[in-house]
């Protein structure tokens, strides 16, 4: 094989594959620079509706619309090459009906050539699920906390406490009856995580969930540092690049205030002829 040949990208099948196997590396993305780093390190790297609320200021995933997430699909495919590329499907694109739901994630398919597409729910999109599928759309799933529900879980609570557990093991049931090639755990006991995880023939990806899953995903400016916004339980900052970030700003602002920037290295010098006042004889 020569040395420019085009690496082999993930499939929804590869992942399927790997249930009980090495542990997948999922992360977001929402640039093109920020993808081509985590494509050298992930399985699978998803187009997060996250990019809301971490790019966009929004106060949470529900105002981002589908065209916002088709342009940073876009950006993120360009930085793409060997991960299975995911993208989020937002709120109001998909629950009206499984119809609905197939336009729209045809649309994200065609428009960013990601390889699937992510929606929230478990039961109640299982018929939505199943008909993507047969219509060859490959689903992820995500299920426990899911962010655009948050409104009617009354913030952003652990789900999956108590008797709430039996309504988390049939949704993960469903997802999975329904054809999903793996599925998400958010914010779950990791007790019901692990039961999940043992008895569903998915990969389950956790975030805030066990590390007995089969994947771990996190938003990659929360494990970096960059976002502050809040900072959920279940992320480790694996780096500070928001304070190393604001340093580097602020003595960038204090060079140029003292005019130590630009210095004599950061200009070009003048190889033209001289320029002299008056007029030319």
């Amino acid at each position: 094989m020569s040395a420019t040949a085009r690496i082999a990208a993930l499939t929804p099948p590869d992942i399927l594959a790997r249930k009980g196997g090495e542990p997948l590396v999922c992360l977001t993305a929402y640039t093109t620079p920020l993808a081509r780093i985590v494509d050298r390190h992930c399985d699978i790297v998803l187009v997060g509706d996250s990019v809301g609320m971490v790019l966009h200021g929004l106060p949470s995933t529900l105002g981002v619309t589908l065209d916002m997430m088709i342009m940073h699909g876009k950006a993120v495919r360009r930085g793409v090459e060997r991960a299975l590329l995911v993208v989020d499907m937002p709120f109001g694109s998909y629950e009206e009906s499984p119809e609905q739901a197939f336009r729209n994630a045809a649309r994200i398919m065609a428009e960013t050539g990601c390889s699937a597409v992510k929606l929230e729910g478990g039961e109640t999109m299982e018929r939505t699920i199943r008909f993507l599928t047969r219509h060859g759309i490959p689903v992820m799933g995500h299920i426990g906390l899911t962010p655009q529900a948050v409104n009617s879980f009354g913030g952003y609570k652990v789900q999956g406490r108590g008797d709430d557990a039996f309504h988390i093991l049939r949704d993960a049931e469903a997802v999975a009856d329904a054809g999903a090639f793996s599925v998400v755990l958010e914010k779950v006991p990791a007790a019901l995580a692990d039961r999940i995880t043992a008895t569903t023939p998915i990969p389950t990806i956790g975030i805030g969930a066990s590390a007995s899953c089969d994947g771990q995903i996190l938003v990659v400016d929360d494990m970096l540092g960059m976002f502050d916004t809040f900072r959920p339980k279940f992320v480790k900052r694996f780096a500070e690049l928001g304070q190393t970030a604001d340093e580097a700003i602020a003595d960038y602002a204090s060079d140029v205030r003292a005019r130590r920037f630009p210095a004599a290295e950061h200009v070009f010098s003048d190889t033209a002829p001289a320029l002299h006042k008056g007029k030319t004889e």
